[in-house]
């Protein structure tokens, strides 16, 4: 008899959780209607942008970097092989624009398994100025993207970070990506920084050069698989915060594959779960494949309408989610709502795979998250 009474109040109590989710990201994010301007004493900011291949919208996320309405900056493109079908890009765009400061350096240096980090550290190492940051090349940078960065900045803040927004989706498979993207894994970041518990996320991030230094110099972001993990590791142990951008920076998807967002998705699951397993151990409750099991089984042991049941329980957590996505204008349509009942039927799988799996492959490189990998624990 108590079960089903617990397994209801089980199921409200995650509905709960989920609502101030969205609450706070509701509050906390802050579209911006028109652009910040420069600040009255801008430091001078080296912007890193390692790449590697050519992707959709990767010229116009490129060129984005070139038309920043910030008084001094420069851009240092990172490329670690000089057969990349990207160079001719970069080369073109630098030529393009030959008053912005910008220099592209060819060739890595082998510091960690994780590809990205050794294509940027000669990057950082090349950079004039005491404010870096790292973006990845499918980032599309506003005019104010530097501004926004520095603004969010506090006395206690370690690294400035922007998880993706996803948008410009071309097919069914890219809208999904949104729906993991944006209303789900924006609003548990925004609920995570609320809570003192803010992790970074590679695709921006502002670092000050001391902070960085004072925790081993971007080298010692080769302790973890993935570098937004050593990351956060290294803020928490000088006793600072990540903290976020007040509204999200947009990453264009254009066409995504079934496969291709299934395997991110389990790539991102294997490293969080390898990286902080305490705190992956609770994304079981994260979607809401559980509450409504929970719920179908409390209103059949009640002898209620199970599908009413169900039905009530998605409404309770589809309707603010789609509100949240509306109210900041993030991408959009009517198919959403199935894909975010689509993307929680996915979550429990990834989960599960995740504790079982430590293979993956990025980028063509075969990765591994085993403990006896000695290249895994290096730095």
């Amino acid at each position: 008899m108590a079960m089903k009474y617990a397994a209801a109040w089980f199921c409200f109590f995650l509905t709960f959780l989920n609502l101030i989710s969205l609450g706070i990201a509701a509050i906390r994010v802050r579209p911006r209607l028109l652009p910040l301007p420069p600040p009255r004493a801008a430091p001078g900011v080296s912007v890193v942008r390692p790449l590697c291949g050519l992707d959709n919208f990767c010229e116009e996320t490129m060129e984005s970097s070139f038309g920043l309405d910030y008084p001094s900056y420069e851009i240092i493109f990172c490329v670690a092989k000089a057969n990349d079908p990207v160079l001719p890009l970069v080369q073109r765009l630098i030529a393009k624009y030959p008053d912005r400061p910008a220099r592209l350096i060819v060739g890595d240096e082998k510091v960690s398994p994780n590809p990205k980090l050794n294509n940027c550290v000669r990057g950082w190492d090349a950079a004039r100025h005491d404010w870096i940051i790292l973006a990845d090349a499918n980032v599309l940078m506003p005019r104010d993207y530097i501004q926004r960065l520095l603004a969010s900045w506090q006395r206690r803040t370690g690294l400035i970070c922007s998880m993706p927004l996803g948008s410009r989706p071309r097919n069914l498979w890219a809208e999904l990506e949104c729906a993991f993207l944006n209303t789900f894994e924006a609003r548990w970041q925004y609920c995570a920084e609320a809570t003192g518990l803010g992790f970074a996320q590679g695709k921006s991030m502002l670092w000050r050069r001391d902070i960085m230094e004072a925790g081993g110099g971007i080298r010692a972001l080769g302790a973890e698989i993935a570098e937004d993990a050593a990351s956060t590791k290294l803020v928490r142990r000088q006793g600072l915060a990540v903290n976020l951008v007040d509204s999200p920076f947009e990453q264009p998807l254009g066409y995504r594959g079934l496969r291709d967002v299934w395997m991110r998705q389990l790539r991102w699951a294997r490293m969080r779960r390898k990286t902080f397993p305490l705190f992956y151990a609770f994304e079981i409750v994260a979607g809401a494949a559980l509450p409504c099991l929970t719920a179908a089984y409390a209103a059949w042991m009640l002898e209620l309408n199970v599908a009413a049941a169900i039905l009530g329980v998605a409404a309770a957590w589809y309707g603010p989610e789609a509100l949240l996505a509306r109210q900041n204008e993030w991408y959009f349509s009517w198919r959403m709502p199935l894909l975010f009942l689509l993307r929680d039927i996915m979550l429990p799988v990834i989960y599960i795979d995740a504790w079982i799996t430590d293979e993956f492959v990025w980028h063509g490189n075969e990765m591994t998250m085993r403990e006896e990998e000695p290249s895994v624990e290096q730095g």
